[in-house]
């Protein structure tokens, strides 16, 4: 390599560190949050219904702002005890212990008869920001202005501040969701070969499994019912009534449909979609009344099942037709036509950055709030014609649960340690610490496969930092 070619490569790097930085990834997905997230969030709830006994009535809910109403304060501040408010910088929020986190407010509009009345723009609380982001104050502020506000210049951001200690969000490995995969279980006496998908719409996700058991019969599993259902019953409730039209939508390969035999002799004296559905209710809410029985079983196939392609009844064929190309690839992979899939292949692996995880917080707490409105609102009733909305709001619930789960690390739902406190060691650790994966495997089992540099891990992450002992291989770093 000739000297200019060095020099080119160095300076190539230079650029790419100054302008990219190291933790761009937790960046780009905290401000695709800020922006985007929030107001997806509160579009899915998009209006309380207030049922009170004179006139119901209803509050929509419209643009959400990083703002707070009364001191007009778009970036992390802090109350004093008089009740002034000021804008803070990082540094004052670590010597002070308080939280760097910014106020947001939400448009509020009651609609009376089908009237809107006045907007409010109410305050609903304090959400944490990411040090650099677009929320920062230090990221419009230049290397000497920086030295002057009393911030490192080279700091790179990327973390939180709350209660004055530094919290990383470390990215969380997760299996890609909506995908096939398909593997052989050889734990007992003769193999099973089984599909299964981690189906996830927004704020849900349900792992729906196929098995093609010794007995040569398709059976899946799916959440919300207890026992497994053979593939055909479920087939003909998602509509598909001919057993032509089911063997077709497997495949029309005449090889793959023969192999479907036995899952027809299992669904005999199910002949019809009602049937079916009758079939699934009775092993949902056994011995229930009938109609009872058929409500619970369309829940379950219209919710619960592959829920990422739409969640009523219309979307039932749909369902039908990507159940039989899972049913098809099990029937390949058993006449070893198709291989299993790679579960450590990088493409079947999303990492789960500060944006997704911030999300799933802001949309338990947002519906909490949401469901404090409405009974807080429900209790005052309507007094006079003017309703004040900001009356019912308490700011506490978002605030204190992202404090919370910031501060602990205990994101709910049984997962904890998802932030960390920085490591500051050295500046080499706390880059290292910015950019570190973590996978939700347990530590003490000894996966083997899962610990084990994979190829496609070239240029994506580190071949060589990672812990020793436990952790080996699951703690990995990006390259």
């Amino acid at each position: 390599m000739t000297e200019i070619q060095k020099q080119d490569i160095h300076s190539l790097l230079k650029t790419f560190f100054n302008e990219k930085g190291l933790v761009r990834q937790h960046l780009d997905s905290y401000n695709e949050f800020i922006d985007h997230g929030l107001q997806e969030i509160v579009d899915e709830v998009g209006e309380i219904p207030i049922e009170v006994p004179e006139s119901p009535y209803k509050v929509k809910l419209g643009q959400i702002w990083v703002i707070d109403p009364q001191s007009r304060i778009t970036g992390p501040y802090v109350t004093e005890v008089d009740g002034t408010k000021h804008e803070i910088y990082p540094t004052e929020a670590r010597l002070r212990n308080l939280a760097y986190a910014a106020p947001i407010a939400l448009e509020m509009t009651p609609v009376i008869d089908g009237r809107d009345q006045d907007t409010e723009l109410v305050y609903i609380g304090n959400i944490p920001v990411m040090l650099k982001s677009k929320l920062c104050f230090l990221s419009q502020l230049s290397k000497e202005e920086l030295i002057a506000a009393g911030e490192d210049p080279d700091d790179t951001g990327g973390y939180f501040v709350v209660n004055g200690s530094e919290r990383v969000i470390v990215a969380m490995e997760d299996l890609a969701p909506n995908r096939v995969i398909v593997d052989i279980d050889e734990k007992g006496t003769s193999p099973v070969y089984q599909a299964k998908i981690f189906s996830t719409t927004v704020g849900f996700r349900a792992r729906i499994e196929l098995k093609l058991k010794t007995d040569d019969a398709i059976y899946i599993t799916m959440p919300g019912v207890p026992t497994e259902i053979p593939f055909v019953v479920i087939m003909r409730a998602l509509t598909l009534e001919k057993d032509k039209d089911i063997a077709e939508a497997v495949s029309l390969d005449k090889n793959i449909q023969h192999e479907l035999a036995a899952s027809f002799e299992k669904a005999i004296g199910v002949d019809t979609p009602s049937d079916a559905i009758l079939f699934i209710g009775n092993r949902v809410a056994h011995g229930q009344v009938e109609e009872y029985r058929l409500q619970k079983a369309e829940t379950a196939l219209d919710k619960n099942f592959l829920p990422h392609l739409g969640r009523s009844d219309k979307n039932r064929k749909d369902k039908a037709i990507f159940l039989g190309e899972m049913a098809y690839r099990i029937i390949q992979l058993k006449l070893g036509r198709r291989q299993q899939d790679d579960k450590d292949h990088f493409k079947n692996k999303r990492l789960r950055l500060a944006g997704p995880l911030l999300a799933d917080l802001f949309r338990v707490s947002f519906r909490n709030l949401t469901r404090d409105i409405k009974y807080q609102l429900e209790r005052i009733g309507v007094k006079g014609p003017i309703i004040t909305v900001s009356a019912a709001v308490r700011p506490g619930i978002i605030t204190e649960r992202f404090q919370h789960a910031l501060a602990t690390g205990n994101w709910g739902r049984g997962r904890v340690g998802i932030t960390q406190l920085l490591d500051r060691t050295n500046y080499i650790s706390t880059l290292s610490h910015l950019r570190r994966l973590q996978s939700p495997l347990s530590r003490s089992q000894p996966n083997f496969e899962a610990r084990d540099l994979h190829p496609t891990h070239w240029g994506r992450l580190c071949p060589n930092e990672t812990p020793e002992g436990s952790n080996c291989g699951l703690v990995k770093n990006l390259a």
